[in-house]
């Protein structure tokens, strides 16, 4: 059970990390993208965070 628990979190880590990657194009951040991809789950704390993570996700 564990182990189905943590594989579902990879995918969902992974999944947003590659959405945000693909879609950075469309938030106001001008550098920094692998670290922002790889620090997301923890950034969406801040409100300014989840406003451009939200912008990446569409399209």
């Amino acid at each position: 059970m564990e182990t189905l628990l943590v594989g579902a979190l990879l995918v969902v880590y992974a999944g947003g990390g590659w959405k945000f990657w693909t879609g950075f194009g469309r938030t106001t951040y001008s550098g920094g993208r692998p670290l922002l991809t790889l620090l997301w789950p923890l950034l969406l704390t801040t409100r300014s965070f989840r406003d451009n993570f939200g912008r990446a996700m569409k399209g």
